[in-house]
């Protein structure tokens, strides 16, 4: 099969995001320059530089977690493990702007050290984050959000023999529709100049 996207697919469903998987989850908590606090997961999210530490991610649409980042120029990523599926999805509703999603969701809040917003307690990992640019890409309203990671979190039980554990910590990755897996099974490769 082949397509053009400009032409459409012709399947039942879009199959772009699900060729592009497994992607890891970025469940983002913010807060506005009022104090008001915000938690949503989003499925375009990845590092992106190793120094300084960066990752980004991707809104489609101006959503709070957007405006949020805009006022205070500050975010949080929290890695999903398998055990926060529910509390993670309970965060992706649709809830009025001043509704608090930690509340809603039942997540874990902690406070971060190096930024303003709060981090999920439980997660696997959180990356405490200065917002280094945001980049309006192609399409109606779709942006990329771009942070220095400036503080990380570990939750102690993922460290196994010095390293962060992906198996242990039951990492959740995206696989497009409304697919999902969690990371069971790793395997090492050495490159060839090793």
């Amino acid at each position: 099969m082949y397509y053009r996207p400009s032409d459409g697919h012709g399947l039942p469903h879009n199959p772009f995001n699900a060729i592009v998987s497994p992607r890891p989850i970025g469940w983002i908590s913010s807060r506005s320059s009022s104090g008001h606090e915000n938690l949503a997961p989003y499925s375009f999210f990845n590092a992106v530089a190793y120094t300084p530490p960066q990752v980004m991610f991707a809104s489609v649409g101006d959503k709070d977690s957007l405006s949020n980042i805009r006022e205070t120029r500050e975010f949080c990523v929290n890695l999903v493990g398998a055990d926060l599926v529910s509390v993670m999805n309970a965060t992706s509703a649709a809830l009025d702007g001043h509704e608090d999603e930690f509340s809603h969701s039942g997540a874990l809040r902690a406070p971060c050290r190096e930024i303003a917003c709060s981090r999920v307690e439980d997660a696997p990992a959180s990356l405490e984050c200065r917002m280094t640019q945001i980049v309006k890409l192609e399409g109606q309203e779709n942006f990329a959000i771009f942070g220095e990671v400036v503080g990380i979190h570990i939750r102690p039980d993922c460290i196994i023999d010095g390293r962060f554990d992906v198996v242990h910590a039951r990492m959740l990755s995206r696989l497009g529709y409304r697919d999902y897996a969690e990371v069971t099974e790793v395997f090492e490769l050495t490159r060839p100049n090793d």
